[in-house]
Parts: C-alpha cells; sequence; structure tokens
C-alpha cells in the first residue's frame, strides 16, 4: 500500500463492496471519499455511520484537489463526466479487484467464494466461522453479513492470514473486462452453482462457464476446489482443474455428503463429516450455502464444534430474507433476489417458515438481466410458492426495445393461469394501494429486489403513518 498516497476516491462509491472497502480503508487512517447516484440502504446508512463523504452525481468537481488514488467501479463507463475528468488529467486509476489483488491479497490464504447464487451468504458464514476459530480473518462480502456488522475488514496481514472474499462472475471494469474473481489468487474457491445471468455482458450459458472455467485453473495445487455436486453445469467444469476438488451435495457420488437434512420453525440442518449441523435458516439453498462453509472451514482444520456453534449462531445478511417488520400482524421481509432461481428458493423456504401463511411478493424487474424479456417464460415458476404477485415497473425500461424488454403484462397473465393473483403497478404509489385492498393481518410480504425499490418500505410506513392504514412497516 506504501506505493500510494493514503488518499483515495470511489467513483461508484455506493456498490457494496465498493462502500465496504472504503469503510475499511477509513478505519485504516486513509482519507477516503465518493460519489454515486441514487444511493439506498443499506449502503448508505452504513457510509453515512461511518462519517464517508458521498457527493450525489458524477462531476470533475468531485475529484480531490491533492494526489489520490481513483478508484473506478465497475458500473462507471465513458461518458461519465467524473471518470471522463480522470482520464483526461491522467490520474492514477485502478478498478477495486486489482486494488486488492496487489495491496491486500498476495501471500494469504485466500477463500473466494463463487456461483450464481449464495455467494454472500456462504461468504458471510465462512468470516463468521473463522471469526469465531479466532483466526481473525480478513473478508470482503457484497452484503452486510449481521454478526460482523459490515462487508469488508482488512487487518494487519502479519496476523491476518486468512482472507474471505465473495468472488463475483461480473466484470471488473470498463477498461477490464474479466470476470472479478479472477483477481483474487484463489487457495481454495468454492463454486455453490452455475447459471444464466448478467445478460449485458453474457451472451449465453457458455461464456459463463469459460470465466468459471478459468477460475479454477487459477487454483494452486496445493489448495482445494469445493464444487456443488448436484450442479450439473459444475460438473460440466470439473475437468479444468488443476488442484484437488471434492464434490459437496446430497449425491451419492459427492465426496462430502450432506445427509440428513431437516427444516423446522424457522431453523434447518444437516449432517456432514459426521456432525450435525443446525442453522437458524430456512431454505434448501441456505442449507447447502452453510455445508459449502462447514466444507471450507474443515479444510482449514478448525474443530466442528467450533463449526456447529458459529453457525448456530450466525444471524444472516442484510436483504438476505431479512425480516424488517413485523407489525399488525403482517410481516415484511427485504430480499436482494432477482433472479428466478434465488426468488424461488427462498419464497420456498419461507413457504416451510410460515407454512400457514398467505405469501405476497413485490418483485422489481431492475437487474440487468431481470429487466430483459430472456427470462420471461420462467419467471412464472418462480412465484409457484406465493398465494399473490405484484410486479413493480421495468427499470430503465427506455435503454431496451420492447422486444427485448421485459413483458409485466404478460408475466401477470401467466402468473393468473397458473391461480396466483397477480397485479401490474408501475408505480410504488399503486403498489401501496394495492396492498391496503390485500394484506391481511397474518399475511407475509417479501420485497424482491436489487435496489431500493424507490424507496418502498420507507414509502409504506409514510403512508402508514399518515392515513392510518393496518399495513404499518418500519426498518
Amino acid at each position: 500500500m506504501n506505493a500510494y498516497p493514503k488518499r483515495i476516491h470511489f467513483i461508484g462509491l455506493c456498490g457494496t463492496a465498493m462502500g465496504s472497502v472504503a469503510v475499511a480503508l477509513h478505519q485504516q487512517g486513509w482519507k477516503v471519499t465518493g460519489s454515486d447516484e441514487k444511493p439506498y440502504p443499506p449502503i448508505s446508512d452504513f457510509l453515512a455511520k461511518h462519517h464517508i463523504p458521498l457527493s450525489l452525481g458524477y462531476s470533475s468537481e468531485n475529484l480531490p484537489k491533492e494526489e489520490a488514488l481513483i478508484v473506478v467501479g465497475n458500473a462507471i463507463s465513458r461518458g461519465n463526466p467524473e471518470l471522463e475528468a480522470v482520464l483526461n488529467r491522467k490520474l492514477l486509476y485502478t478498478s477495486l479487484p486489482e486494488l486488492l489483488r496487489t495491496h491486500f491479497l498476495q501471500g494469504r490464504h485466500n477463500i473466494v467464494v463463487a456461483g450464481t447464487h449464495g455467494k454472500t451468504t456462504t461468504s458471510s458464514m465462512i468470516a463468521w466461522i473463522f471469526e469465531v476459530a479466532q483466526k481473525n480473518p480478513s473478508y470482503l462480502i457484497g452484503g452486510i453479513p449481521n454478526n460482523l456488522g459490515q462487508g469488508a475488514c482488512f487487518r494487519n496481514p502479519d496476523t491476518s492470514r486468512y482472507v474471505i472474499l465473495e468472488g463475483d462472475e461480473y466484470d471488473t471494469a470498463f477498461f477490464d473486462k474479466r470476470s472479478k474473481f479472477l483477481h483474487y489468487l484463489p487457495e481454495l474457491t468454492i463454486i455453490n452453482n452455475i447459471e444464466f445471468d448478467h445478460a449485458d455482458i453474457f451472451s449465453n450459458l457458455e461464456e459463463i462457464k469459460l470465466s468459471f472455467r478459468r477460475l479454477l485453473q487459477l487454483v494452486p495445487s496445493e489448495g482445494m476446489i469445493l464444487l456443488n455436486g448436484d450442479d450439473v453445469n459444475c460438473l460440466d467444469i470439473a475437468s479444468y482443474a488443476s488442484a484437488p476438488l471434492v464434490e459437496v451435495g446430497f449425491s451419492e457420488n459427492a465426496g462430502n455428503r450432506i445427509l440428513s437434512p431437516w427444516q423446522k420453525e424457522g431453523h434447518c440442518g444437516f449432517t456432514l463429516f459426521g456432525e450435525a449441523f443446525d442453522l437458524p435458516m430456512t431454505g434448501e439453498h441456505n442449507l447447502r450455502n452453510a455445508a459449502m462453509a462447514v466444507a471450507a472451514a474443515h479444510f482449514y482444520g478448525i474443530p466442528l464444534s467450533t463449526i456447529r456453534k458459529a453457525l448456530l449462531e450466525f444471524q444472516g445478511v442484510k436483504r438476505r430474507q431479512e425480516i424488517v417488520a413485523t407489525i399488525n400482524g403482517i410481516t415484511i421481509i427485504d430480499d436482494f433476489g432477482h433472479h428466478p432461481t434465488a426468488i424461488r428458493q427462498t419464497l420456498e423456504g419461507l413457504r416451510a417458515r410460515y407454512n400457514t401463511a398467505r405469501l405476497w411478493a413485490l418483485f422489481e424487474p431492475r437487474s440487468n438481466t431481470s429487466r430483459r424479456a430472456v427470462f420471461q417464460k420462467i419467471l412464472p415458476e418462480a412465484f409457484a410458492a406465493a398465494e399473490g404477485v405484484i410486479i413493480g415497473a421495468v427499470a430503465r425500461a427506455e435503454q431496451l426495445s420492447s422486444s427485448e424488454r421485459l413483458n409485466p403484462e404478460q408475466l401477470v397473465l401467466d402468473l393468473t393461469a397458473m391461480g396466483k393473483q397477480a397485479f401490474y403497478e408501475p408505480s410504488t404509489d399503486e403498489i401501496i394501494i394495492r396492498l391496503q385492498s390485500l394484506a391481511q393481518p397474518g399475511d407475509v410480504i417479501v420485497i424482491f429486489s436489487n435496489g431500493s425499490f424507490d424507496g418502498l418500505v420507507k414509502r409504506l410506513q409514510a403512508k402508514a403513518v399518515t392515513t392510518n392504514i393496518p399495513l404499518v412497516v418500519g426498518r
């Protein structure tokens, strides 16, 4: 780190990883600033809590006057006025993954958690297990684990030898189109699953699998690869591994076979390595996430009794099945889900937990994939466990042609044909009005969005305060 001035500025600060690293550097004594558009909780609250100056909007005026390192977020593209000023002034800039690789990760035991789904929860579990085991871990997670209170922590490398990283297959920056996880110098790599996603940068599933094959080729011969033994796409890339590889799953062929799975009263559990584990979460996907975390911790010699204790104490991650309120008998849950598989698994897990409640799913098609028509035919089945569904407006719809764009009206027709109560409401005000006529005590409302959904949770709260409606929520 000594090669850089201890002054740093983040363009696109409110990405979860960017914001988490910014706070970690601030805690190490760096002077940190950043800029972004339309920040939203929890990351905006997290930055404010740690007194990180945030400029709203992008402008050359945001850039530091003194010598500084500029970190360019992967959502920032040419034409951004702040980026253009960086290039014209010939300022020192880098990407977040490259900053991590060069100045944080070399010479350390890096555990990289990859896959289409479950990265944030699995990496959070591993970081917490290592914390409980007193391994003094560093970590970078694309969310805020409730046990840890922040998504990034970079401790002194002399005493913090283990780094747990959420490894994203999305591209690195406008000037580096490789997947982020290819920068992370993995010693142990987990691949939870592989599906098509990120339709804005990948043309098909084979392109995504190519990135994962490249990740496998980076794991050293003394390292380890943990692969989902029940996922056909994971198995398809296994032959590209040069490091030892162990399959984790329910299959009889899995080297680490998950046995005796169960779900009951908000918990799930399983047996692995002859030890019974209990997790205060629901859903088969969380059970699989936990099994991967157990296998990773076991590889590094953490006692099974310590792993079991840590999992039992695991409190989840913000915006992953996060209960934000239970008031007037109505439970409100905030979830980051935006891919059909993630939505389906979350609703199935919640159905097991709230087996007699009516589940209402509110979905904002906001991610670069979910707002496209690529999932038009399979999205209806993702909501099978819900009694009713409300679809919000397609984000940035004007950027896509009608043939490229998800058709929410058709989605509602398909859901209605399945026997669901389904509605398309293009504004949050209309969603609130619809909920007033639908929600009853005992219901569970799940809000799915990888953004703020136009502040829907806070808008619901404000509406309740001003109108005395029975539906009251709050963070």
